[in-house]
């Protein structure tokens, strides 16, 4: 091959090459052909740190073809906002709280006792086959959104200004904040009733001032806000009762997930189960830590209950006719003669004795 051939093969060579890195950039650079934004009506950074790794996944599991924005702390807008925007599709995903006037079938995990752990939590809303899960996968489906994954900042104890809370009979004479909660108020009416309990309403934004001023003696509260909201620095005891569980649930919109291939389905799916492992994991370190910031506090006592105490006072709440009161009518409705409002307790029972039997978390 003389001179020239050479250069001419050379510079041949030199243009595939150029024009195979190009068609390679172009793939890497192509638009996806989803994009979804995500709002997070709160401001939680704990939470956020998760949700932001939720949306790399996708878009890793779904080879660039999805990406999803997210936007925290009320960026496009309130609660309710969102939800709405979230059945009309004007938004994909949302982070929602099961309020029943949303969401008719968040009746169900607004109710007391249903959890009273973290191994509990898993195996109640464990992907496909929770109980839990089932229901508020339903519950989402009849308002156009389909459950993605489910987060948790833990369980509702009791604090107060009088003494430690182990029976019925420490609410004696006592006044507790509670909120517009039905199953929350009928449950705390029932385990102190004959006791002289008062249950008093303040707005969640002036409680710090109400404990302070003595309006009230105690009140429903959670680890997190102990800390963060500075509950410890207006109470004197608190009683790990775990009768109240928290959740809220990141969920899309039905008729876009509906829509989707089923490879992307299966990579939002991967990416959701991943996220939600993530979070009860981030949520029971952070416990761990605000209950050792608390264990600090010279004027503050933590009181923790045993299995029996727990459920002598689960038995005092008398769930059952609160079941039917407040669910009855929904439930019945979407599972017609499959007399759901003894299964799901049944079945939420039978949790609760395996996690005990095997020696459950807090």
């Amino acid at each position: 091959m003389n001179g020239k051939k050479k250069v001419f093969a050379f510079s041949l060579l030199i243009c595939v090459l150029g024009l195979s890195l190009l068609t390679v950039s172009s793939g890497m650079c192509a638009e996806a052909e989803y994009k979804w934004s995500f709002a997070q009506p709160w401001t939680r950074p704990l939470t956020d740190a998760a949700f932001t790794k939720f949306c790399e996944r996708v878009k890793e599991y779904s080879g660039g073809r999805i990406e999803v924005q997210f936007f925290p702390s009320g960026q496009l807008g309130s609660h309710d906002e969102n939800f709405h925007a979230m059945q009309e599709g004007s938004l994909e995903i949302g982070v929602f709280s099961p309020y029943p006037t949303l969401v008719p079938g968040g009746c169900v995990p607004n109710m007391t006792w249903i959890i009273v752990s973290w191994d509990e939590m898993r195996m109640a809303y464990g992907q496909p086959d929770g109980i839990l899960y089932r229901v508020m996968k339903d519950a989402f489906a009849d308002t156009e959104g389909h459950l993605l994954f489910t987060c948790s900042q833990g369980a509702y104890g009791l604090g107060n200004n009088k003494r430690p809370i182990r029976t019925t009979d420490d609410f004696t004479n006592m006044k507790l904040r509670v909120s517009a909660s039905p199953g929350g108020v009928k449950t705390l009416a029932n385990m102190g009733k004959g006791k002289g309990l008062m249950l008093e309403t303040v707005p969640w934004g002036e409680l710090y001032n109400a404990l302070s001023r003595g309006v009230v003696d105690g009140c429903w509260t959670m680890w997190a806000s102990l800390v963060e909201e500075r509950h410890c620095e207006v109470l004197k005891h608190f009683s790990d009762l775990n009768f109240i569980w928290d959740t809220t649930y990141v969920v899309m919109n039905k008729e876009l997930w509906d829509d989707l291939p089923e490879d992307l389905k299966e990579a939002v799916t991967k990416a959701s189960l991943e996220t939600e492992a993530e979070l009860l994991a981030i949520q029971e370190k952070a416990e761990s830590a605000f209950i050792e910031k608390l264990k600090e506090r010279k004027d503050f006592t933590i009181t923790w209950l045993t299995p029996e105490e727990r459920d002598a006072l689960r038995a005092a709440s008398d769930m059952g006719p609160m079941w039917r009161e407040l669910c009855g009518e929904w439930l019945e409705k979407r599972y017609p003669g499959m007399d759901m409002v003894n299964v799901i307790p049944a079945e939420l029972e039978k949790i609760h004795k395996k996690v005990l039997a095997g020696g459950a978390k807090r």
